[in-house]
């Protein structure tokens, strides 16, 4: 009977899964069949497609990582495709109406076929790796296609809504920061692995802060720079502070010092300030962010050329506490924005303050179950990993919807899973695949440890020193 127990664990995780799969196909579709009655009186078209669809995603997506990784948190899955189903939802209603104010084409179907690849990516990582750590072995290649795809843009993307992120070819667009914010979370977790002694326990103290030495700086100043040069050639503010804001996260977390995090705040404050003062596009965002009602004056500030600040002001202001009613609003006076970051503003008038801030929850449980992966990961590079993810999905997620409400300037990045974009979807459920696989590791070794050997023992694998020596194991990180 002892060896049943592993087992018995891995059954009630996916049995738990299911179950709230059950829970959220239900909430997708009737939230699709409300919007269509509220707008026309009937079902929306294609209603029972609609509803297979979503079922067949659950059941294959609930399948795979029942095969690939038993041991996975239940809640993960679970939320994105809530995430998800809401984002379709969204865009199914919003359709209707652009098409009947602005003659747009529908979005919805190309979001749904990106779903499919979303989630088909996710289990084919799941397949393929087995173990999180074989990452840190290629942590500078990695690196390097990043480097690449992030400064891409800036020679040969298209110029669009103001901004150089997207890269056009053969007739698609791709949006190259939206993977290189999972490729520099892996770098960065296999970098201050072999480094995080080096960076913690040196340094001066000044006013009861032990200061990184001079030499430690250099990575830090490569990343604001990189960052900086991001800001000015592909006017990318939120792809910016994304990937300054991941590598102090996980600085921090890495050596403890809370100096790390005052240098980091201080250099993004610099560069932003610089930036914001010198960057048409940058600062014509900065001037709609601090008069968003500018727009309706007769002597507008210099580059404030759209009224998209104050109309999802209007628009959060309209839904009040409760909202008008999923198909009753009139989110599509945004424009063409409402189906990429303002999409939230969708969620604020017809779901109200509840629904926005329900969505927000959403997120917040998901960063919250990154983060217990990483209390729990038995190795130093998943707990990095799973931090680094953690905090990239909550950044994102932060300029975005502090962007909408007015918290912050306009980023242009699109909302996980909930707004429309093809990159997003997929570079986001990989997350999702890495995030499952860090958690199944966990729980495996721990089943290991509780019950003795069994097939759920994982073999350590060495990890590098600073002389690239890899005999020996270093010290996991303290929890």
């Amino acid at each position: 009977m002892r060896g049943l127990k592993p087992l018995t664990s891995a059954v009630a995780r996916r049995r738990t899964e299911a179950l709230l799969l059950v829970f959220v196909i239900a909430i997708a579709v009737l939230g699709h069949a409300c919007a269509g009655l509220a707008m026309n009186g009937e079902l929306p078209p294609k209603f029972i497609d609609f509803a297979i669809s979503m079922t067949l995603l659950s059941l294959v997506g609930h399948l795979g990582i029942r095969r690939f990784a038993a041991y996975a948190d239940p809640l993960i899955f679970p939320l994105a495709m809530l995430l998800t189903g809401l984002g379709l939802v969204l865009l199914h209603r919003l359709d209707q109406s652009y098409i009947e104010r602005w003659n747009s084409d529908a979005n919805a179907p190309g979001q749904l076929m990106w779903t499919v690849v979303g989630v088909a990516a996710c289990l084919l990582v799941l397949a393929l790796l087995r173990d999180h750590r074989l990452l840190q072995r290629f942590i500078y290649i990695t690196m390097a296609v990043a480097l690449v795809l992030l400064i891409a843009p800036a020679f040969f993307g298209a110029d669009t809504y103001g901004a150089k992120r997207w890269i056009k070819l053969f007739g698609f667009s791709l949006q190259p920061g939206e993977f290189v914010k999972i490729m520099i979370a892996i770098f960065f977790a296999g970098y201050l692995v072999v480094h995080r002694d080096s960076l913690a326990l040196t340094g001066r103290r000044f006013l009861g802060m032990r200061l990184p030495p001079m030499r430690q700086l250099g990575p830090i100043v490569t990343v604001w720079i990189v960052s900086m040069l991001v800001l000015v050639f592909e006017r990318d503010l939120g792809t910016s502070l994304i990937f300054f804001g991941v590598f102090v996260v996980m600085l921090y977390v890495a050596t403890e010092r809370t100096s790390w995090i005052v240098c980091g705040l201080l250099m993004a404050s610099v560069g932003a300030f610089v930036v914001g003062s010198t960057e048409p596009h940058v600062k014509a965002r900065v001037a709609a962010w601090l008069n968003p009602l500018s727009y309706y004056w007769k002597n507008r500030p210099e580059g404030v050329t759209s009224d998209q600040s104050a109309q999802a002001l209007f628009s959060f202001g309209t839904g009040g506490i409760s909202g008008t009613g999923l198909g009753v609003g009139h989110p599509e006076l945004i424009a063409f924005a409402g189906r990429s970051d303002f999409i939230l503003t969708t969620v604020g008038e017809e779901l109200g303050l509840a629904g926005v801030m329900a969505v927000l929850i959403l997120y917040a449980l998901l960063v919250q179950r990154g983060l217990r992966m990483a209390l729990a990961a038995r190795d130093p590079f998943g707990k990095l990993l799973a931090v680094g993810l953690a905090a990239a999905l909550a950044l994102q997620v932060f300029v975005v919807a502090g962007g909408v409400t007015g918290l912050i300037p306009l980023t242009g990045k699109a909302l996980p899973f909930l707004a429309k974009g093809g990159s997003s979807l997929l570079a986001n459920w990989m997350m999702i695949a890495l995030l499952l696989r860090i958690s199944d590791s966990a729980e495996r070794q721990r089943e290991a440890d509780t019950h003795g050997p069994a097939e759920t023992t994982i073999t350590p694998l060495p990890t590098p020193t600073p002389d690239g020596d890899s005999s020996g194991v270093r010290e996991p990180l303290g929890r």
